[in-house]
């Protein structure tokens, strides 16, 4: 089976400036597939060069088994929704989603039926025939999401289309979204900054970083086994928690040790045999846990924050030298300068050597 879009040793260079370089990518047919990472990574750039609106140094891009890599945004087969709603201002919405069906020529039952249809999927029948100037900001997006939609093409790209909204708009367009993949069963490509968007909406995400996939995996994989520290930092709010030391194999057992802290890592599934030296321990917020009443305690720390979230609370610590965070449910009878016992649950802990890279 073709892959729905494949990107093979792709570079783009402006100048001397390269901003990807050498990327390969597959994306399945009907996958919903999330471009991650912080603003300058590469992620929007590699999108516009899938459209077909961004030049290429080198490489092939290959849309639904065609070779595309020189064909004009038109005639690769794709719906693309911007950051900007970029509507028609003077036309209705029904004149919005119909403009780009009527410059092709299409029949008008065709047109009809089309536009109707996004409508329905949109929830923007009562609104075909206000302008862009009386609608909100969410549907706003939805009609830009629609002009997409009446393409009825395979591929369909979307370049941060939630940045402009209230964060209550950007949820619920989050799930209308997610529902739309499920009916419609085509291949979304998705680029965002926000985590939270990336983890509910993909099948897969791609965390990229300077023009470089750092990690491609499900959110589940991305979130519990973080390729490298970048992955570990850039995914999480809070994100993970650091602490620096040592690990030191020996006998049947595989210690982690930092200042008088030590840790038996021997459960831990090393990707190779276990070397003595420096590494880095990851624990995420949720996987400490305070020990008031009894259990293990891994090492006493002071409270510095509370930061009360509604359902959960998130505790700032200091533990010597280093910041931790934690979260639990609900509210806590806490205040800052308190000294409590952490417990670390290390079934769900990560190791990174000194090049960054999980062990």
């Amino acid at each position: 089976m073709h892959s729905a879009v494949s990107i093979k040793d792709l570079k783009i260079s402006y100048g001397d400036h390269t901003v990807i370089e050498q990327m390969s990518l597959d994306i399945a047919p009907k996958e919903f597939l999330v471009l991650l990472g912080p603003s300058g990574c590469g992620k929007s750039t590699l999108l516009n060069a899938i459209a077909g609106l961004s030049d290429i140094t080198d490489g092939e891009i290959w849309i639904s088994g065609e070779n595309v890599t020189w064909e004009e945004p038109k005639d690769r087969g794709i719906g693309m929704v911007f950051q900007s709603y970029a509507l028609y201002p003077r036309m209705s919405v029904r004149k919005n989603l119909s403009f780009g069906l009527r410059v092709a020529g299409l029949p008008k039952p065709e047109i009809d039926s089309r536009v109707e249809r996004a409508a329905s999927l949109l929830h923007l029948e009562k609104l075909l025939d206000r302008r862009p100037a009386e609608l909100s900001g969410g549907q706003r997006q939805r009609v830009a999401i629609g002009r997409a939609l009446v393409r009825e093409v395979d591929v369909f790209l979307f370049d941060e289309p939630l940045s402009n909204l209230d964060a209550k708009l950007r949820n619920e367009l989050r799930v209308e979204i997610k529902k739309l993949h499920q009916q419609l069963g085509n291949t979304m490509i998705y680029v965002t900054h926000d985590q939270v968007e990336a983890l509910t909406l993909a099948d897969r995400i791609a965390i990229m970083r300077d023009g470089v996939i750092q990690q491609l995996g499900t959110p589940a994989e991305i979130y519990h086994r973080p390729a490298n520290l970048f992955v570990a930092g850039f995914i999480g709010a809070p994100s993970m928690n650091f602490i620096e030391g040592s690990v030191e194999p020996g006998g049947d057992k595989v210690l982690f040790k930092a200042g008088d802290l030590t840790l038996d890592m021997s459960g831990y599934a090393f990707a190779t045999s276990p070397q003595a030296g420096p590494v880095t321990l990851g624990v995420r917020p949720e996987h400490l846990s305070i020990r008031q009443d009894g259990g293990t305690v891994a090492l006493k720390a002071t409270v510095s924050v509370l930061e009360p979230m509604g359902s959960d609370t998130v505790i700032w610590l200091t533990w010597k030298d280093t910041t931790l965070s934690l979260r639990v449910m609900g509210d806590l009878a806490l205040q800052p300068g308190d000294v409590i016992g952490i417990g670390l649950d290390l079934s769900k802990a990560s190791l990174f050597g000194e090049d960054g890279n999980r062990l």
